[in-house]
């Protein structure tokens, strides 16, 4: 009896396994079957340009109201047929313009500036290494959740340094090395939209939802802050959700399932991420030095200070603080970077840190090209009132059948999630998708910094689930070392609890959100 029962229970185990791998073979198989980005754009803004023929050639239109100076009137918006002569005209002569007048470029650029030297001295690694390494027992698995929101700020540092130092820390104190990974890949790349600090992919994000936003209103300004209200009180509900899944779901099953006699040693690894001598001396002048900038920033910030909005002493509504927050967070990695970098001995020369800059920026030739291609689509999207038509009719459909609200963000964010599991790049994706959502949230009475959210708590909550994303190999490739049995179907298995945990959980802190109609960044709410 014994018996069959165990062989039922195995042919049901290989029955769910066989489930899982043909869904993740399916998923697989239709993501790299998607063209590249770059070939996404030049697709949609072909597909642009017949829509708007068809559209305008049947004279198609909507109306509807807007207030101006207190009055309300009519405006009526017609689709626009790109494929006439002076269209065409008018849009090859504003390809460079269209390119360099992309929000998201330069801030970009600017930022990388910054987190580039950072990264590339050392600096951040150090970082991680000594707060991991100095982390007690008891505390172990909050820390390297914590620490992996955090350096998703410099995603390689995140995947290359603390994913597998969490396996490292983990069997140091007698645990399961693959929990440490899982627990590190979870903050990472799971709590992509969580953080204290602005990142790169805030200005990045930002500058695409305004290009969008403008369509709908020309002087609509938004700032890469727009989110971080939300995001910090995120970063805490992450770590605190993360590491609850790793105790209490994720380590009880693997307990059961692998014997650690059967982990490979990997006693090279630990003496490689041990912290130098000459880092510690880094790390000593990279803090000094940063105290002395933040302290200038305090200055700067005093009722009489120059960050200040000159005009009505504010620190938030169109201060130089704010509208130069990406050039002061730059510089706020550059500093410590640079002395650290001297205290290291790692930059002896001014070339030294030239060089790191250099370096930072040839990582940005793949992004330049995202960003030429798609600056392209927004325009023609803009310049069709495709996106005003949707936005119009899409709202009243929407409200005439009851679906607003609670329900239609909801619905939102599972859509992006899904999405997320056969496009990787965040800023694509959104690129893809602003240009149809932005203005028709817009429309609902949603901000657009509000319609961004939502679009990254999907964006992240399945980042750690699919086999697109561009690190995933490497964890696989990492959680073989320990289990050698393993491969892409056991990592989704492990990490798809956290998956449904983050994502229920910032649904629920979305939701009160709303409710309490809080804002979600400086100068930003949730309602327009």
């Amino acid at each position: 009896m014994a018996e069959k029962r165990s062989r039922k229970s195995r042919k049901s185990t290989a029955g769910n396994v066989g489930i899982l791998n043909k869904s993740l073979n399916f998923i697989e198989a239709i993501g790299n079957k998607l063209p590249d980005p770059v070939t996404l754009f030049v697709l949609l803004s072909i597909l642009t340009l017949i829509v708007s023929f068809i559209l305008g050639q049947a004279g198609v239109g909507v109306e509807y109201e807007v207030v101006k100076n207190g009055v309300s009137e009519l405006v009526r918006v017609e689709a626009v047929n790109l494929l006439t002569k002076e269209s065409i005209t008018n849009f090859l002569t504003s390809i460079v313009q269209n390119f360099t007048s992309f929000p998201p470029l330069g801030v970009v650029l600017v930022s990388m500036l910054g987190v580039g030297v950072a990264e590339g001295l050392g600096l951040i690694d150090a970082l991680i290494k000594r707060l991991v390494l100095s982390t007690p027992k008891r505390l172990v698995t909050i820390v390297v959740v914590f620490l992996g929101v955090l350096s998703n700020i410099a995603s390689d540092a995140g995947y290359v340094v603390l994913v597998p130092l969490g396996a490292i820390i983990f069997k140091s104190f007698g645990r399961n090395p693959i929990a440490g990974i899982a627990a590190a890949f979870a903050g990472v790349s799971g709590g992509f939209s969580a953080n204290l600090l602005i990142g790169t992919l805030d200005p990045l994000l930002t500058g695409i939802s305004q290009s969008v936003a403008n369509i709908i209103d020309p002087n609509y300004l938004m700032n890469p802050t727009c989110n971080y209200y939300f995001m910090v009180v995120s970063t805490f509900l992450i770590t605190i959700v993360g590491t609850l899944v790793t105790e209490y779901i994720v380590i009880p099953r693997l307990d059961k399932r692998q014997n650690p006699e059967n982990f490979i040693e990997q006693v090279e690894d630990e003496n490689s991420f041990k912290i130098t001598k000459e880092e510690k001396k880094g790390l000593v002048w990279a803090g000094i030095s940063l105290l002395i900038f933040v302290i200038i920033i305090g200055i700067g910030l005093l009722p009489t200070g120059i960050l200040r909005n000159q005009e009505t002493g504010s620190i938030i509504n169109r201060s130089p603080f704010i509208q130069g927050i990406v050039v002061i967070l730059s510089l706020g990695f550059l500093i410590p970077g640079v002395f650290f970098g001297i205290g290291s001995g790692k930059v002896k020369r001014d070339t030294d840190i030239i060089k790191a800059m250099s370096k930072s920026m040839s990582t940005m030739g793949g992004y330049l090209v995202l960003a030429f291609f798609s600056a392209q689509f927004i325009k023609l999207f803009e310049q069709s009132n495709i996106a005003t038509i949707i936005a119009v009719k899409g709202a009243d459909f929407l409200e005439n059948i009851g679906f607003v609200g609670v329900p239609l963000i909801i619905a939102f964010i599972i859509i992006s999630g899904f999405i997320n599991l056969f496009i990787g790049s965040a800023s694509a994706k959104w690129a893809i998708m602003a240009p149809i959502f932005v203005p028709l949230f817009m429309r609902l009475g949603y901000s657009p910094e509000f319609t961004q959210l939502a679009y990254r708590l999907g964006d992240s909550t399945t980042n750690i689930i699919t086999p697109l994303l561009p690190y995933f190999p490497i964890i696989v490739t990492l959680v073989k070392k320990y289990d050698p049995k393993s491969g892409i179907g056991t990592l989704i298995s492990l990490m798809l609890p956290y998956s449904i945990a983050f994502l229920t959980s910032w649904i629920l802190l979305l939701v009160a959100w709303m409710m309490l109609g809080l804002p979600i960044g400086p100068g930003a709410t949730i309602f327009l």
